[in-house]
């Protein structure tokens, strides 16, 4: 019997961590898959992530959200809260890799994240914060200035521009909003609130309060034959499947771990970034780089 129950532990295990490192390569390909549009700016990619994905995701938690309605009710601000970082997170995160590249805006967005949770659960959660973080700040903190001072060049473009480093403020921008929805989404489901429900609800308003903004901001959206496979690949793969398997596995696995190995998207995005879209980086980028993963690396590490 003891056998057989740790086999079905160790199973639902690695079935949870399998399914966030798959969400998190997913979640990868979204950058990448956003620099193949053509005539549409990073606001309508980001409208229509966060519209037909918040709809799908939605739609399919209908009974979850009816069955926790009155605890849903319950924490209003908290919801709405997460609603409005929903919204600013890909609206960041799509200008970010839109003016600082692929792979920079991916690892600013993706690779601060873990900064800000902590911040965000020493204010609220009086958490104390420890010499381990002070060093992952030093540390992701000296990335960032040194990726101010790199990027994808054309020979053309002078190596510091105005355009890269607020690419990479959206991407802090991003960052602070992914913590923030994390943050919440965790708060939501330590009062009983089933996951499904407070992701069904909060991708759900979120969708109805951007779907009257395409009208006037996706006029272009089918000018180029491109532009529709973005609009239909970046709402159901990174945004409904992404966070589908990885609110499965965020049910088998330890939240923090999760979060841990959700950080996989950003060697995917680089990778993609310079395989499929062509970026390169100078030396500036590329430590700027490998100090962000230290960060990482020193903040997760028990």
């Amino acid at each position: 019997m003891t056998i057989q129950s740790n086999k079905t532990t160790t199973l639902t295990y690695y079935t949870g961590l399998l399914s966030v490192l798959f969400a998190a390569f997913l979640w990868g390909t979204a950058g990448t898959a956003a620099s193949f549009a053509q005539g549409i700016s990073p606001i309508v990619i980001a409208s229509l992530s966060v519209c037909l994905g918040g709809l799908i995701h939605a739609s399919l938690s209908f009974r979850a959200i009816k069955n926790n309605a009155f605890k849903l009710a319950n924490h209003k601000t908290k919801i709405g809260i997460a609603v409005i970082v929903s919204i600013l997170c890909p609206f960041a995160f799509y200008n970010s890799v839109a003016l600082a590249g692929v792979s920079v805006g991916t690892v600013v967005s993706i690779g601060c994240a873990p900064l800000f949770s902590v911040l965000l659960e020493w204010f609220f959660d009086k958490r104390k914060l420890s010499v381990q973080w002070l060093i992952s700040f030093i540390l992701g903190f000296t990335g960032i200035i040194f990726l101010c001072f790199s990027g994808e060049h054309a020979p053309q473009a002078p190596v510091t521009t105005s355009q890269h480093i607020i690419g990479i403020f959206f991407g802090l921008v991003s960052s602070f909003s992914y913590a923030s929805y994390s943050w919440t989404m965790k708060n939501l489901i330590h009062t009983g609130i089933d996951s499904r429900a407070a992701m069904g609800v909060i991708f759900g308003i979120s969708a109805l309060i951007l779907l009257p903004t395409l009208f006037i901001t996706a006029t272009h959206l089918f000018d180029h034959p491109a532009n529709i496979w973005v609009a239909l690949y970046i709402p159901v793969v990174p945004m409904f499947l992404g966070y589908l398997f990885f609110s499965f596995g965020l049910k088998r696995i330890p939240a923090s771990q999760a979060m841990t190995l959700a950080l996989v998207e950003i060697p995917v995005a680089t990778l993609l970034a310079v395989l499929l879209v062509g970026e390169r980086l100078n030396i500036n980028g590329y430590f700027g780089l490998i100090l962000i993963f230290l960060c990482v690396v020193v903040l997760t590490k028990k």
